[in-house]
């Protein structure tokens, strides 16, 4: 085997790991439930679920979805979690190697999971997602030094500075809230890991793809279908992948003869 296999399945063993983590994270969170007690469940009977029946995506499929007492369905979003996360994870492995980049976009990436999932499901993004990630966002860029750090705090400023101008001005406008205090909150977070440019960036693509959503649904009558916190995850998700690349090109583009 391989270094760069090594590094590969030992972050995606990670992934998996964090993945059953992060189905606890997006279940009790939105509940302000604690995620150490009580011990995970049978939703049906009540049964402790033991360790060995608490393997990431190994166990959901040797039990067949089900719990093993009482025969109760168990959600299939837990093992695709655990499945999307451990891929994350190894996709950071291959993309950036066993280096401190790798584990910063891996945990980035599972925050984005996190969010994306209980802003769909409950309309509500925790703030142990959005705050909790803001503190890791800054401490990932400590090791790089006095600009790094500035770039993070002020992309952190600038992302909770433009959600709250834009949803301020939408609740002048429309009489109504416009933008949730999730979602500001969000942009801080996302901002301490991409930047400035980066929260530009990320609003503009979740702009984007929430109005090639939107338009269609509000003639049909559902403009509540999805919320703008999954957009946001999805353009900040982009940005991190290639918002350099971007921005490089439309500089040259503004900036041609």
């Amino acid at each position: 085997m391989t270094a760069e296999i090594f590094v590969i399945v030992v972050m995606g063993v990670l992934g998996a790991m964090l993945g059953s983590f992060l189905n606890v994270c997006i279940l009790r969170w939105p509940r302000e439930e604690s995620v150490v007690r009580p011990r995970s469940r049978c939703p049906g009977c009540g049964e402790l679920i033991r360790w060995y029946d608490n393997i990431p995506i190994v166990s959901w499929l040797l039990l067949r979805g089900r719990c093993r007492r009482c025969r109760t369905a168990i959600s299939v979003q837990y093992p695709l979690v655990e499945l999307v996360t451990a891929l994350l994870w190894a996709f950071m492995g291959w993309y950036h190697g066993a280096t401190l980049a790798g584990l910063t976009g891996a945990v980035f990436f599972t925050i984005l999971l996190g969010i994306t999932l209980t802003d769909a499901r409950e309309y509500i993004i925790p703030d142990e997602f959005s705050l909790g990630g803001l503190v890791l966002g800054i401490l990932f860029s400590i090791p790089g030094g006095f600009s790094t750090i500035a770039n993070a705090m002020l992309g952190a400023a600038a992302g909770l500075a433009l959600l709250w101008a834009i949803g301020a001005l939408g609740a002048r406008m429309f009489k109504e809230e416009a933008m949730g205090g999730g979602d500001i909150k969000m942009m801080a977070m996302v901002g301490a890991f991409v930047g400035w440019q980066g929260v530009l960036l990320t609003v503009f693509l979740g702009a984007l793809l929430g109005t090639l959503v939107f338009v269609p649904l509000s003639f049909l009558g559902r403009k509540r279908l999805v919320p703008f916190g999954v957009f946001l995850s999805i353009g900040a998700a982009a940005t991190w992948l290639a918002g350099p690349t971007v921005i490089a090109w439309y500089r040259n583009f503004v900036l041609q003869p």
